[in-house]
């Protein structure tokens, strides 16, 4: 399939009632975190569906995907990549040079169309499988950690959301210290879907990595994290220890 056949594709499966829907599940009301984004009334799994089939489109035409005004489309452009990432990242491929080369430029690709990442769904199906998963393997792309910092530094809230999220997987593969970095570095960000991304991932590297890590952490910032980063990060924990951090006043 070319880009043009699936967005023709897409187009053709718009579904208004489920377009209403979504609009206002994703916030697209004026002054709103999604102001303006346009939908056709796809959901996840029907948009996982066209990506099966899409499969073949053309590396060069993916940004044509990222792009697209509508919200679906853009998601299919992003699991394009994500399929492809992890097909070039299986322990097989780990370190072939043809498989790290393909990696860095999608990895490229990704970073220069982050910005149409515009919405949590659309960073968080994809940032950790690609930008995570990149962290964790071989690349020629240089210092990661700029990389990373460039993203959590940037004016976007998108941008540094992918920055937080994307250590998703580095906690799955037993390294906290993206976590830790990116959820101090966000720690006082004004945004709502800032704190729940910072919980959200300071409870993964508990479960996945240490919990006495993230007792560490909280020690050292609980009584200043936003009310809805801490009950994020403290979910999973047994009432008790909960009502113990949520009143915690400090060292």
């Amino acid at each position: 399939m070319t880009a043009k056949e699936v967005i023709q594709y897409m187009e053709s499966l718009r579904n208004e009632k489920q377009r209403i829907d979504l609009m206002r599940f994703f916030k697209t009301g004026e002054g709103e975190y999604g102001e303006g984004d346009e939908f056709l009334g796809l959901k996840v799994p029907e948009t996982r569906e066209v990506v099966k089939q899409a499969h073949d489109v053309p590396f060069e035409e993916i940004p044509e995907l990222l792009t697209n005004r509508y919200h679906e489309i853009r998601l299919c452009g992003f699991l394009l990549l994500v399929k492809r990432f992890e097909a070039m990242a299986t322990k097989k491929k780990t370190h072939e040079e043809t498989s790290i080369e393909v990696r860095d430029a999608i990895v490229e690709m990704y970073l220069e169309y982050a910005e149409y990442a515009n919405n949590w769904d659309l960073v968080d199906l994809s940032a950790p499988k690609i930008i995570g998963h990149w962290l964790m393997l071989p690349s020629h792309l240089g210092d990661k950690l700029l990389v990373m910092d460039g993203l959590a530094m940037s004016d976007s809230l998108w941008r540094k959301r992918i920055s937080m999220v994307s250590t998703w997987m580095t906690s799955h593969m037993g390294d906290s210290s993206w976590c830790l970095r990116y959820a101090e570095m966000h720690l006082h960000h004004p945004h709502d879907l800032m704190h729940k991304a910072v919980g959200w991932m300071l409870r993964e590297m508990g479960k996945q990595v240490s919990m006495d890590l993230l007792r560490d952490f909280l020690s050292l910032h609980a009584h200043e994290m936003p009310r809805t980063m801490l009950r994020y990060a403290i979910e999973k924990m047994g009432e008790i220890e909960r009502q113990y951090w949520m009143s915690y006043k400090g060292l």
